[in-house]
């Protein structure tokens, strides 16, 4: 279990990029050049980005749970979504795209909600606001990767505490009922870099619990560590994309930080300010945590290797670098050069991940490794 990319704001409003048209019917043929209205938004006109497909189109045992009226609804996938599951994960992502329809319809019939369009930046879950019978806005995701059940595990750790809550879930299915965080705009759109990261600290220090005894087996920092061994393995004992002293300083620190690790804790995983969202019950709150045991200060490293504000407009992306590790190291104690070693080597075990995921690399990640590399602590 290990971050994904770049991750996803989850409650973010949809888009409608342009593209084809595909409608399945209960049968599951394709019936083209249709005009549809979505479940919950009657005569509205799909937009001819999205892909809507027939409830019916699912499972046995789901359609048996669907009422005639949910028989006849429709769900939006978005095309790019599909094709990205189909890139990802190939006949196992058809087998799951085909279920998608009926996962949604039997998450409407088990938690009795209305599920609208797709989040607009959807990656490698499905995400969608829902309305519950009683008005109240909550959230629906499934997928098809390893952050099931995993990250339901550490939702009920964290148990709204900085972090969004989970209110359902459903193993058979892999679908979770998410409480709904308004206004929900991202850390990423506060312009002041300081008053960000001073936001996204005070979320670190709620989230940070001792577990208890007896815990879901959630991975660790270590686990996570493999993946260097894995691309050397993947490039026959080279390093890829990656200079070979680049790696290795990165391979080496990432060794030496994880054999000297301070009291764990679970950790988000994945903390970066698309992940931390505005919220009536907090100030901001943190959503799709991957549930990684670790020290506190690992919880710092996504921070560092993000586009937040826009640093290729920024005269200086290295100061920039350097005030972040210095106020973080400032606001929670930690030592200034274990902040930025852990940003190091998760900025190149990060981009280690993508070409793992995709089998290309990420021009972004790697940017973010070369700038690190550069500041000298």
């Amino acid at each position: 279990m290990r971050p994904h990319g770049k991750g996803q704001v989850e409650q973010g409003a949809a888009a409608s990029p342009p593209g084809p048209l595909s409608i399945k019917d209960g049968e599951g043929e394709e019936v083209w050049g249709a005009r549809v209205s979505l479940l919950g938004f009657a005569g509205t006109p799909v937009p001819r980005s999205l892909f809507p497909f027939l409830a019916a189109s699912g499972s046995e045992q789901a359609e048996k749970l669907l009422t005639e009226r949910r028989r006849k609804s429709l769900f939006i996938i978005p095309e790019d979504f599909a094709s990205f599951m189909l890139e990802l994960f190939g006949e196992e992502g058809h087998a799951w795209l085909d279920r998608l329809p009926a996962i949604l319809a039997a998450c409407e019939e088990r938690w009795n909600v209305t599920i609208g369009a797709p989040v607009g930046n959807l990656s490698f879950n499905y995400v969608a606001p829902a309305v519950l019978a009683d008005g109240t806005e909550v959230i629906v995701k499934t997928g098809l990767t390893d952050e099931f059940p995993s990250q339901p595990e550490a939702l009920r750790h964290f148990d709204g505490r900085g972090m969004v809550q989970l209110l359902a879930y459903d193993v058979l299915d892999a679908a979770m009922l998410l409480e709904r965080l308004k206004p929900g705009t991202s850390l990423r759109t506060v312009e002041n870099d300081g008053l960000a990261i001073a936001a996204a600290v005070d979320v670190m220090r709620k989230l940070w619990h001792p577990l208890p005894q007896k815990h879901y087996p959630f991975p660790t920092v270590c686990d996570w560590g493999k993946g260097f061994a894995r691309l050397r393995k993947l490039y026959h004992g080279g390093t890829g994309p990656f200079s070979p002293a680049m790696f290795d300083k990165a391979e080496q620190l990432y060794a030496e930080l994880s054999a000297s690790m301070a009291e764990p804790v679970l950790l988000h995983g994945d903390l970066h300010q698309d992940n931390i969202l505005s919220a009536e019950r907090e100030p901001w709150l943190a959503v799709d945590p991957k549930g990684v045991i670790g020290e506190p200060v690992f919880e710092t490293g996504a921070l560092l290797r993000n586009f937040s504000p826009d640093i290729l407009s920024i005269p200086d992306p290295k100061a920039l670098m350097a005030r972040r590790i210095d106020q973080l190291s400032a606001a929670l104690g930690f030592d200034r050069e274990r902040i930025y070693s852990w940003g190091f080597s998760q900025a190149v075990l990060s981009v280690v991940w993508s070409v793992e995921d995709t089998g290309k690399l990420e021009n972004e990640g790697l940017y973010f490794v070369e700038l690190l590399d550069a500041i000298k602590v």
